[in-house]
């Protein structure tokens, strides 16, 4: 099961490294409401532009926590980077159904949190 754990760590900290680093000005069939950027879909959930930095912060922050986890076991930084993420990737799918996208947009972010809570839960 550790390695099952890690395993999910590495698929969160890679996904969304890849979202709020590589691919944040890019368009992608995942953003919300065929958003072109990160701050263009923000936009489109009726957010202001201030969120995007914070929840960028805290999505980078708690899978900054998963990567420590994996090295330093005896803490509770996992359950902490799980729950945080697991809560975020609540709001996201939130907003997905706020706008009325479709259920393909919502994947990724439903993904997230099933590894999430199994992380949390293991």
């Amino acid at each position: 099961m550790d390695i099952f754990i890690i395993i999910l760590k590495i698929i969160i900290i890679i996904g969304i490294l890849n979202v709020w680093l590589l691919r944040f000005n890019t368009k992608t069939e995942w953003r919300g409401n065929g958003a072109s950027n990160m701050n263009e879909e923000f936009s489109n959930y009726g957010l202001p532009s201030w969120f995007v930095p914070v929840i960028g912060f805290l999505k980078i922050g708690f899978a900054a926590l998963l990567v420590i986890s994996i090295f330093k076991t005896d803490a509770n930084l996992g359950l902490i980077g799980a729950v945080g993420m697991g809560v975020l990737m609540i709001g996201a799918i939130g907003m997905h159904v706020k706008i009325k996208d479709t259920l393909k947009r919502s994947l990724p972010a439903f993904l997230m949190l099933v590894m999430s809570a199994i992380i949390a839960l293991f």
